[in-house]
């Protein structure tokens, strides 16, 4: 059944103006430029050492044709006002304009309802995952009235669907500046564009691409009691750390775990742990690097 789902703690940010997408283009780890109207992409803004400082969906919501760009940036609620602060830095000379979306907007998810269609609201199809359905953005009114015909569940419901497919998030399942674009799967995401031109931190995210130096690895893993843990907590292959979890979903967590490590762990037959409780993981549908020992 299609599940409406309210996202309060998601932030928009509005960036509009003729150089709009050349701005972003030459800033996040995505290709902007070559993002089509009415469409959404993931991206990252990174410090020059390639340490994420903010995660975000960029959707396109420029008309056809027009010569100003109009950008929304969906981010954690958390994270917007340092985000915005940052790209009015590197602003400059370029014709922009930076701001929060205007009152009363809000964001949605809508899953499992593929064919919805509203001249309303913004659609945009979540390119991470299928599974992940659709965004809405729009007035909160709008959006209230748009919810009674679907089943309606809290923001929980989401995670727990977002988590299960083992698609990382800034500030539920890693913090800022604590992880390179590699290690949340972001270059599985389509959210890093190793072919386009210079971008802060580009040098340090191409030399892990291409020597292949990605050795954590942001993976899912369910508790098998069937409840869950503490977020934050170790991972652990006997009494050895490989890595930690983030927000616990209902028996579902994304955890940060050495590759290396994992496969040791799983080719000698050592337990895996998380707060005492066993864990196991599991490899998402979309990723293209091996998880030895995990089909």
């Amino acid at each position: 059944m299609s599940q409406f789902i309210p996202l309060p703690e998601r932030r928009l940010l509005i960036v509009a103006g003729k150089d709009a997408a050349h701005f972003l283009h030459n800033l996040l780890t995505a290709n902007i430029e070559t993002l089509k109207p009415g469409t959404m992409r993931p991206a990252a803004l990174l410090t020059p050492q390639g340490k994420i400082i903010a995660e975000m969906l960029v959707a396109n919501a420029s008309e056809d044709g027009e010569a100003e760009g109009l950008f929304l940036l969906d981010v954690g609620a958390g994270f917007a006002d340092p985000l915005l602060e940052k790209l009015g830095q590197y602003k400059l000379r370029a014709e922009v304009t930076l701001g929060h979306a205007p009152a009363g907007t809000a964001v949605a998810a809508l899953l499992d309802a593929p064919d919805f269609q509203s001249d309303e609201v913004y659609i945009f199809a979540d390119p991470r995952h299928a599974g992940l359905g659709v965004r809405l953005v729009g007035p909160e009114a709008v959006l209230a009235g748009l919810a009674k015909g679907f089943e309606q569940a809290d923001a929980g419901a989401y995670h727990l669907r977002r988590v299960g497919l083992g698609i990382p998030e800034m500030g539920k399942d890693y913090p800022s500046l604590d992880a390179f674009p590699h290690e949340v799967l972001l270059d599985q995401l389509a959210g890093v564009d190793f072919r386009k031109g210079c971008y802060i931190g580009q040098e340090v995210v191409s030399r892990m691409e291409h020597r292949g130096t990605a050795r954590t690895r942001a993976l899912p893993l369910r508790f098998t009691n069937g409840f869950g843990g503490i977020g934050g907590a170790a991972v652990m292959a006997g009494d050895r750390q490989i890595g930690s979890i983030g927000e616990c979903f209902g028996d579902r967590a994304i955890a940060l775990v050495r590759l290396d490590r994992l496969e040791e762990a799983l080719t000698s037959g050592q337990s895996l742990t998380t707060g005492g409780v066993p864990v196991a993981f599991e490899k998402p549908d979309f990723v293209r690097f091996a998880v030895p020992g995990i089909a």
